[in-house]
């Protein structure tokens, strides 16, 4: 049963003062008119992780209309839209004690906030005050009485969203044609209500694109007046001066028009070989970076609004050292010295040129269908051999076949495409459908010209080396070893660990938030009870993303009261953690 708000506030004036260990009495739930605020975990001493506190109001007590609110895909960007606004309202009042956790330009599916069909939820984490190890209870009261429930009528009644109300456009101030937007800062009920109706619309619009891209052959779609670059190199903001805004050549410009009447016109990049060329500094890695991104959709004002990439793109890299299990990586290495039977290939500390082969076969198990891939990134050995080293090393003593060798095979046989960024060989031109030069961000078709630089290679008959392998079958206890005593934990962006193991992400490059690193910990932990010994790790990942979709990000935790703070990740990097980790073990 729900106390009233009056309990609360005087159980926490009478453990002023007294030992840190007696908040626990303030577990339960209180009413605040028609917020509810359940208190479900109290830190057990000052040091600890925050306290665990949810915020609730009902549908017909917050009043939001239904037609934005009701279908999933628009819960997860009225969510977004609501979650931002209770960040802004934390930060311009000055709650440090209260976390909702901050987003970034992506929009995500997280458990911060939750939209059902009951009503609106906000999952918070607080730090309750102390003085040493002794509560300050007149704070805490102040806190949980009047801050928490004054966040929840910010966020959730929908008439009083205007006084807490930011726009959820992004602070830059400029729309994706770098042209001034209205203030961050909104007044009145209609323009609020507005900011959240077209913030679902984008969503909305973001999705249906990215759903027409496989329906007319695309990898990819950049719209004109896009802003790729960002502020610096360690902000995803974007560029606020000097930025060249998008325009794609007239050969590749294609336009859509969406059911909501939104038209759009831009570069669409075909599926199959494209080959993305420059100078340095002019922008090839800008492009590809928003290329990665572009699986998700982007806040407005963001300047990649309308950078649209298929949902199952996937980057590929070198990655010295990292761990191998089973991967058949011989379509590119085969017949080593050692003997080494490379279509079930295991090693503890790999190679670049091995490591990109294992990412490059890892995506494509997990159903990618384009890769992503920067020249500057890669292992040579791996990407190219020249003439002169191809007479030098006769073929039979080589045991790389480099990916020159295998991108068209790739398309024609697996339907895998490619977005290669190329810097300092022309080796990829004779294979590619489309080279892209840029000159200071602004992109050019160059097919025909490079195409005239070097003999353009015929259809291949290498398609044999892309038979499909055979699956990866975990052990049953693959992911229950004998040392972990504690669930897996996410270090930060890029570290899960996992018992005393520790899974390096960091070159994962397509995780974008730290919660989504949380969200593949618990899809360890989930995973851990499905693996059998006779399920494959594809089948247990389509196992977790059928979860996902039906349940939410709510389901990887076991649909707990208070799930913390997570977001949901791609099953590319849910297989990229799986994939590092030193532990795995599979059936013969």
């Amino acid at each position: 049963m729900n106390s009233p708000r009056s309990n609360l506030a005087s159980t926490l004036h009478n453990l002023d003062g007294r030992s840190y260990g007696n908040y626990k009495q303030i577990r339960g739930s209180y009413e605040f008119g028609p917020v509810t605020v359940f208190i479900d975990r109290v830190q057990v001493d000052p040091f600890a992780s925050p306290s665990k506190v949810r915020i609730r109001i009902n549908r017909a007590e917050a009043g939001f209309p239904t037609d934005i609110t009701t279908e999933r895909t628009d819960r997860v960007a009225a969510a977004d839209f609501l979650f931002r606004v209770g960040d802004s309202f934390l930060h311009r009042n000055d709650r440090r004690s209260i976390i909702l956790g901050r987003p970034g330009q992506e929009v995500l599916e997280r458990t911060n906030v939750l939209i059902d069909d009951e009503g609106f939820e906000a999952r918070l984490l607080v730090n309750l005050p102390a003085r040493g190890r002794r509560i300050l209870g007149h704070q805490a009261a102040d806190i949980l009485t009047r801050d928490v429930p004054e966040l929840a009528q910010a966020m959730f009644v929908y008439s009083d969203l205007a006084a807490a109300c930011p726009s959820a456009k992004n602070q830059s101030g400029k729309n994706q044609s770098g042209k001034n937007q209205p203030s961050q800062v909104q007044s009145g009920r209609n323009q609020s209500s507005d900011d959240l109706r077209e913030h679902v619309q984008l969503h909305r619009d973001q999705l249906e694109l990215q759903s027409h891209l496989g329906e007319e052959g695309l990898l990819a779609f950049i719209g004109n007046g896009a802003i790729l670059p960002r502020r610096s190199g360690d902000s995803d903001m974007p560029m606020d001066s000097n930025a060249v805004a998008f325009t794609s050549p007239s050969s590749l410009e294609h336009a859509f028009t969406l059911s909501s009447g939104r038209k759009l016109t831009g570069m669409a990049i075909p599926r199959g070989v494209t080959v993305i060329v420059g100078g340095g500094y002019h922008g090839k890695s800008t492009i590809l970076r928003a290329l990665e991104r572009g699986v998700y959709p982007h806040i407005a004002g963001d300047g990649r609004e309308w950078v649209i990439t298929e949902p199952s793109a996937t980057s590929i890299r070198a990655e010295d050292g990292r761990a191998v299990t089973g991967d058949d990586i011989s379509p590119f290495i085969n017949n080593l010295p050692s003997g080494t039977d490379t279509r079930a290939f295991t090693t503890t500390n790999a190679s670049g040129s091995t490591s990109q082969a294992a990412n490059l076969v890892e995506a494509v198990e997990v159903g990618a269908r384009s890769l992503l891939i920067d020249e500057d990134t890669s292992a040579t050995n791996f990407m190219i051999r020249d003439d002169r080293m191809r007479a030098l090393i006769p073929a039979d003593r080589e045991p790389i076949t480099p990916f020159v060798d295998r991108i068209r095979p790739l398309f024609s046989h697996r339907g895998v495409s490619t977005v290669l960024v190329a810097g300092g060989s022309s080796a990829f031109f004779e294979v590619a459908d489309h080279v892209i030069a840029l000159d200071a961000y602004v992109p050019h078709e160059v097919t025909e010209k490079a195409h005239e630089l070097v003999e353009v290679k015929s259809a291949d008959d290498a398609g044999e080396a892309f038979a499909t392998p055979r699956p990866r079958i975990p052990t049953a206890k693959a992911l229950h070893p004998s040392s972990k005593t504690k669930s897996a934990k996410a270090k930060g962006l890029g570290q899960v660990q996992f018992g005393k193991a520790f899974i390096d992400l960091t070159a994962v490059s397509q995780l974008v938030d730290p919660q989504q690193t949380t969200g593949i910990a618990e899809a360890l932990e989930y995973m851990a009870e499905i693996f059998d010994g006779q399920i494959s790790l594809t089948e247990a990942l389509a196992e977790v993303e059928d979860m996902l979709d039906a349940q939410g990000v709510d389901g990887l935790t076991g649909n707990r009261d208070h799930p913390g703070h997570v977001a949901r990740p791609r099953a590319q990097e849910i297989a990229a953690a799986l994939n590092r980790f030193r532990g795995l073990r599979l059936v013969d």
